[in-house]
């Protein structure tokens, strides 16, 4: 492409260093304010710009694709996760889809051991008590939750991050079962000591831990379905650093006010930033405001990905980090 500098719109606001190297590098536009964008500015961007630079709040469908103007040939995701953009008709119109995958590995896994860990020893429950002022003393019956060692951690999806919470929670004791599309290798399996199931049905029933780690596509939508939920013992815990459209979360919020499940530990929603109103009241649920990501360092090195995809394409190469319609 030409020499000038690509005209590149960022719909929300990054890491200073990145933006910073975002304006060095191109015609970067930036959004100050780190309000979501409208519909209607949406619009307007993506009639003005050679790159889009969104996030997860922004919903890049195949209508507002088709308002694009000639200049647009990039979306740079800031994030893994596409399922905000349609990437086919991206594709369709000749518009290049990446994302930053790998980055939010160990941040996530981090998170996650932490929402098991949080759930099962009722963490958020003790510290609201207490804040209360409802602690009058240690008693030898209040408060109880589970030990984690010993417990059978189901994993759905095991990629990158899902590996990654087995490796930490293999070293907690827990004793690793995964549902995958297909196995992992040998090396990994033995290192993991894992046991993989190909009927999700079969695994749920027998594990104490569930942790979602699948993509958020037409195929994962309500995965964990009501009738699936049902499966899983009582004194189970079901927890996703994923995407909230993957657990049907009215289903799941019913069993935790009846009884039949112990707990969930959710950083995703499917309404999301809407939170289903009996998930607030549960006493047993650990709600986070979508924050598997949200280190500096991950944000840094998203930047920082985002960044290469746009210089790799304007160097007229391939983006490291292209997305495909058949990869999803």
């Amino acid at each position: 492409m030409a020499s000038r500098k690509p005209k590149v719109i960022v719909t929300r606001k990054l890491p200073d260093p990145v933006e910073t190297r975002m304006r060095e590098l191109f015609d970067a536009e930036l959004n100050l304010t780190d309000e979501p964008m409208s519909r209607k500015q949406l619009i307007d961007a993506v009639g003005r710009c050679d790159v889009l630079a969104p996030t997860i709040t922004d919903k890049i469908d195949a209508g507002l694709i088709a308002k694009a103007g000639e200049r647009l040939k990039l979306i740079a995701n800031f994030g893994a996760g596409v399922d905000h953009i349609d990437v086919a008709a991206a594709n369709a119109a000749g518009v290049i889809v990446t994302n930053t995958p790998g980055v939010l590995t160990e941040d996530t896994a981090d998170l996650t051991m932490t929402l098991i860990m949080a759930t099962l020893r009722r963490v958020i429950e003790g510290a609201n008590a207490v804040q209360a002022g409802e602690f009058t003393g240690w008693a030898p019956t209040w408060m109880l939750g589970r030990r984690l060692g010993g417990k059978r951690l189901g994993i759905i999806g095991m990629g990158r991050i899902g590996a990654a919470v087995a490796r930490r929670a293999k070293a907690f004791g827990l004793q690793i079962h995964y549902h995958n599309r297909k196995p992992v290798s040998h090396v990994v399996a033995d290192e993991l000591e894992a046991t993989y199931w190909d009927s999700l049905d079969q695994m749920l029933a027998r594990v104490d831990i569930v942790s979602v780690h699948a993509p958020a596509t037409p195929a994962t939508y309500h995965l964990l379905s009501g009738r699936r939920l049902k499966l899983l013992q009582p004194h189970a815990i079901v927890v996703n650093t994923a995407r909230g459209s993957i657990i049907d979360e009215q289903a799941l919020a019913d069993l935790l006010v009846e009884g039949k499940l112990a707990g969930a530990g959710l950083d995703v929603f499917e309404l999301e930033p809407k939170v289903n109103p009996k998930l607030l009241k549960c006493p047993q649920a650990v709600l986070l405001p979508h924050m598997g990501s949200a280190t500096v360092e991950a944000r840094v090195d998203m930047g920082e990905k985002v960044i290469i995809n746009i210089k790799t394409w304007m160097d007229g190469h391939r983006p490291p980090d292209r997305v495909l319609p058949q990869m999803l």
